[in-house]
């Protein structure tokens, strides 16, 4: 009686669909070449942000280019998240190391919260205590930056966007087009009014900016690592299309979760009538719940352990 009741193996079908309908690693090497373009753009255009920035005492510059900093991490974690993923799996990590773009997108997502923090304080001193600026160096600095962030954009934008990593990379550099709008007003107004307090201001758009994409990516991080159901995903809705499933007559320890940005999955026992284990007919209800799945939530990746109902008395508890 122990046969039926262990979880029941994938079919073909469904194997197959895992493999060619829902690529689940990044593209390899053409994505790596395209974050790397970006990350030489943004790296050789932060140091001479940098450098400006401290020789006209601007903040706005020096925000734009702490910002910078972090879309350079970013770009960075996500050529490495790239190669963790590539390893194969293993009999400890039987996922890979699929998750390290997970930890990489969190780890940008602190980096911007810290840097905004430091900024913006920086930006409150010198709201009370205006320093001297030059207008004319931020405006040209911006209008090169906004080149270089387009340049970047681009390249990185033909990426696999399925990654949050590289969602979230993507998000640093719209942001700092903003960013860099910015502080071009803020030079016009420097030039044009000799108004000093406008450097501040800009920079205080500027973090609040990059406080909405730290938020972005803590949030869905987040939600990752906590386990929490895939975005979109009503369990009650699956609980209903299984139990519409002819046979079937109950559902539970049903779990939904997210192992990477492109691998959701889901697993669950289903109750079914005694009669299907002794007449071969549990491996067609099988093959009904994967369908389901596929067909109506693009969950792919899935365990369910088939069960009759006098089982249920064998369990310890359900989740």
């Amino acid at each position: 009686m122990s046969e039926p009741h262990a979880a029941m193996p994938q079919g073909p079908e469904d194997r197959g669909s895992r493999v060619s309908g829902h690529p689940h690693s990044l593209s390899g090497s053409s994505d790596q070449r395209l974050l790397g373009i970006g990350l030489f753009l943004i790296v050789g255009f932060m140091v001479a942000e940098i450098a400006v920035g401290l020789a006209t005492h601007s903040l706005t510059l020096l925000a734009d280019a702490g910002h910078m900093l972090t879309d350079a991490g970013a770009l960075a974690l996500s050529i490495w998240a790239i190669r963790l993923a590539l390893r194969p799996t293993s009999a400890s990590w039987t996922f890979g190391f699929k998750r390290a773009e997970i930890l990489s997108a969190a780890a940008n997502g602190a980096t911007l919260l810290v840097i905004s923090i430091v900024i913006a304080t920086e930006a409150v001193n010198r709201l009370i205590h205006p320093q001297p600026v030059i207008g004319t160096a931020m405006i040209i600095v911006a209008a090169v930056g906004v080149v270089v962030n387009i340049a970047a954009t681009v390249a990185v934008s033909r990426a696999n966007q399925a990654s949050l990593n590289i969602t979230g990379a993507l998000g640093h550099l719209m942001t700092d087009l903003w960013a860099f709008a910015g502080t071009l007003v803020a030079g016009v107004l420097i030039v044009a009014t000799g108004f000093r307090r406008a450097d501040p201001i800009a920079s205080l758009v500027v973090v609040a900016l990059m406080l909405r994409t730290s938020w972005t990516l803590l949030k869905d991080s987040g939600r990752i690592l906590l386990e929490a159901a895939p975005a979109g995903i009503d369990l009650e809705e699956v609980r209903e299309h299984f139990m519409s499933v002819d046979h079937v007559r109950d559902i539970h320890d049903l779990h939904a979760w997210v192992v990477t940005s492109d691998l959701p999955a889901l697993s669950a026992h289903v109750v079914i009538d005694d009669a299907c284990f002794s007449d071969g007919h549990a491996p067609q209800i099988l093959d009904q719940l994967q369908r389901c799945l596929t067909g109506h939530f693009d969950l792919a990746h899935s365990t369910f352990q088939l069960e009759p109902e006098e089982h249920a008395g064998h369990e310890g508890s359900t989740h």
